[in-house]
């Protein structure tokens, strides 16, 4: 982080040396580096945090359908199902997050944190925390600084981009930030945050990024939700303890190396993984065709 610190080593170092909570040198960098006051910060962390949770509600009650007919209300499919393997809990994390990514996937309004084709994962994860400990929403606040720092030295680091690093610097970076902030808002400490990163990106690690039809849908809605359970598990592991024996600043050099030699059909060209399928070629197609359709007619020539 500029002028603070460039990894995670020194982002504990300097909170134990100072006693600062951890999104105090995050909130610090923002009102030094970009000339903001505290009170402008909160604020818009509480707009960011509404704007989350309206996509939330946006995508579990509008119709979300997308143009090009690759989404179809998957959020409020899970929501309601008849039959359902997981808790209730588990259940509407999914919902949550698959609504949340369908809203972006439509055209709504979501926050991009850190991308938005990861924008499902933290309104999911925060929101489903937040009913289940009854937390406040100034710890919310202050788990979205603590999720920002944790970006910013993925980004230093490794990158945040599925154009550079494939699907596991998008989704992987957001559930990252997201585990670290679930265990921030229920009292980890600075140890354990860290940890629950470091797990989360090892089970994230080497994920392609391949969009059918190069749209930001397929299979980027179904990722927010796996990312959001892999945030929750990692977050519990961390929690109780569990040692990711990597090192967390290991493991995003260890990102950056696997994007690095990440082949470029697979870094969302939509030439390789899923993409590169019969049926994903059969929906490009048809996407190309509904584009030419919408085109407004040639003006006739004089």
């Amino acid at each position: 982080m500029s002028l603070l610190f460039n990894d995670f080593k020194t982002w504990e170092q300097h909170c134990a040396e100072t006693g600062e909570l951890l999104y105090q040198p995050v909130l610090a960098y923002e009102i030094e580096q970009k000339d903001r006051t505290e009170a402008f910060i909160w604020e818009n962390l509480a707009r960011a945090y509404d704007v989350m949770k309206e996509a939330v509600l946006t995508g579990l009650t509008d119709d979300m359908r997308s143009r090009s007919g690759m989404v179809n209300n998957s959020g409020k499919k899970v929501a309601n199902a008849a039959i359902t393997v997981l808790s209730g809990e588990f259940r509407m994390l999914v919902a949550r997050a698959l609504s949340a990514k369908e809203v972006n996937s439509c055209m709504g309004r979501v926050v991009a944190a850190p991308t938005a084709g990861a924008s499902g994962i933290l309104p999911g994860t925060l929101t489903t925390l937040q009913e289940l400990h009854q937390l406040p929403d100034r710890k919310i606040h202050e788990s979205l600084l603590v999720a920002a720092g944790i970006a910013l030295i993925i980004e230093q680091n490794a990158s945040l981009a599925g154009a550079v690093g494939g699907c596991q610097a998008e989704t992987g970076s957001a559930a990252a930030m997201a585990s670290g902030a679930i265990v921030y808002c229920l009292g980890g400490n600075v140890e354990q945050v860290f940890t629950a990163v470091a797990i989360t990106i090892q089970c994230m690690l080497g994920l392609v990024c391949d969009p059918v039809a190069g749209l930001v849908e397929v299979p980027c809605i179904v990722r927010n939700a796996s990312a959001s359970a892999i945030a929750f598990s990692s977050a519990q592991m961390a929690l109780a303890g569990v040692n990711a024996v990597i090192p967390v600043d290991q493991c995003v050099a260890a990102l950056g190396e696997v994007g690095e030699s990440m082949e470029r059909r697979y870094k969302e060209t939509a030439e390789g993984g899923l993409a590169n399928t019969p049926r994903a070629r059969e929906i490009e197609k048809l996407v190309l065709v509904q584009d030419v359709d919408i085109l407004p007619d040639e003006p006739d020539e004089p």
